[in-house]
């Protein structure tokens, strides 16, 4: 059985409105008792995801777990589109892959176990540390973007992922495995390549820390009656695009 993640309580949906700052939405959602109001939603995703977050576009809330101390009572969980739901709740990655690593349903990484969340290495904490025939530093990134196929990351500048790549490969050096996941929170994608025309620097970064040894992996991932559930592995292209030579 493939690796999957519940997700709990319900979900309410919404229209999006428009995007009020880069970790808030307004959205119009139907009210049981007073009709159809606008509410501000916490989004947790500092992307562009300029793709997704059109006006009218149907989303997926899921109640706050502490509104009594926040200003929004919702989170945006995902938006729907090309008749599936892309989940843009960036934290549901690690959340997935941790739930993947305790199953040991993942060939991928046979004969390693969960051993620490958030490790510290360097300067920056990476998301996990595995540890088997030695020990195995993950971090995982959460990917929307995808094009005729093509999923792309990251879909905004993002000068921490390059930092993180930086630190995968300074791990290697000491002797770690090291590897960065790129998981595929939709349908659709066949191929995953880095976006240079977003983020040259970490798509240069990515292809000098994997020629240093550091293993770039995709994984495809879906949202189906309240589970995300691990599809397998994307390959991977890290070639540069003629347009961007």
């Amino acid at each position: 059985m493939a690796a999957r993640l519940k997700i709990e309580g319900e979900t309410a949906k919404a229209r999006f409105l428009s995007r009020t700052s880069r970790f808030s939405v307004l959205a119009e959602l139907a009210d049981g008792e007073e009709g159809v109001r606008n509410f501000e939603c916490h989004l947790p995703n500092p992307g562009r995801l300029k793709e997704l977050l059109v006006p009218g576009r149907e989303l997926l809330l899921r109640p706050a777990s502490n509104p009594d101390r926040r200003k929004t009572k919702f989170d945006v969980f995902a938006a729907v589109a090309d008749g599936g739901a892309v989940v843009v709740d960036s934290r549901v990655a690690n959340q997935v892959m941790r739930e993947a690593f305790g199953s040991g349903q993942l060939p991928k990484f046979s004969g390693y176990e969960l051993v620490r969340s958030e490790p510290a290495y360097g300067n920056s904490r990476l998301d996990f540390l595995l540890k088997g025939d030695g020990f195995w530093l993950v971090e995982v990134k959460s990917c929307t973007l995808v094009r005729d196929g093509i999923a792309l990351f990251p879909d905004a500048p993002t000068k921490r992922g390059r930092r993180h790549l930086l630190e995968l490969a300074r791990a290697y050096e000491d002797g770690y495995r090291a590897s960065v996941v790129f998981l595929i929170q939709r349908e659709g994608a066949e191929l995953f390549m880095p976006n240079d025309e977003t983020d040259p620097d970490f798509s240069n970064a990515l292809r000098r820390v994997v020629a240093m040894g550091v293993e770039p992996i995709a994984m495809a991932s879906r949202y189906r009656d309240g589970f995300v559930e691990l599809r397998g592995e994307v390959s991977v292209d890290l070639s540069i695009p003629t347009e961007v030579r």
